[in-house]
């Protein structure tokens, strides 16, 4: 079987999150969380993450993500908002396939716990 990753490949995962990226940066609600953040580390990070994800041979090698959001105060509204770009950028920007997307969409509920703050406003 093909993974997802053998499918689009590490160059696409790459410009999938550069073109995520530059969507969440241009939202004034998400913006704010990524102040002083090393966004060329981080976009390393997520290829890394995506393509694991995806059934890559990449390794992520990264916080884990519960350590690496603790005390951001990410909020569900703002997790989701997340996400919704991230599928979006995904399925309209590179069209992805709907199996793809759902992979994804299931990995981010999955890991959704771990990341937002119960609690948390901004």
């Amino acid at each position: 079987m093909t993974s997802y990753y053998e499918k689009v490949g590490a160059p696409t995962i790459r410009a999938v999150v550069d073109r995520f990226y530059t969507v969440v940066l241009d939202d004034a609600e998400l913006k704010p969380y990524f102040s002083g953040v090393d966004m060329a580390r981080l976009k390393r990070h997520m290829v890394m993450l995506l393509c694991s994800v995806l059934g890559g041979p990449e390794v992520y090698e990264g916080h884990d993500l519960g350590d690496a959001h603790r005390g951001m105060g990410v909020t569900g509204e703002h997790y989701e908002k997340v996400g919704h770009i991230l599928v979006t950028v995904l399925r309209e920007d590179f069209g992805a396939d709907d199996d793809l997307v759902e992979h994804v969409a299931t990995v981010l509920g999955q890991v959704r716990g771990s990341i937002v703050e119960v609690g948390a406003a901004r």
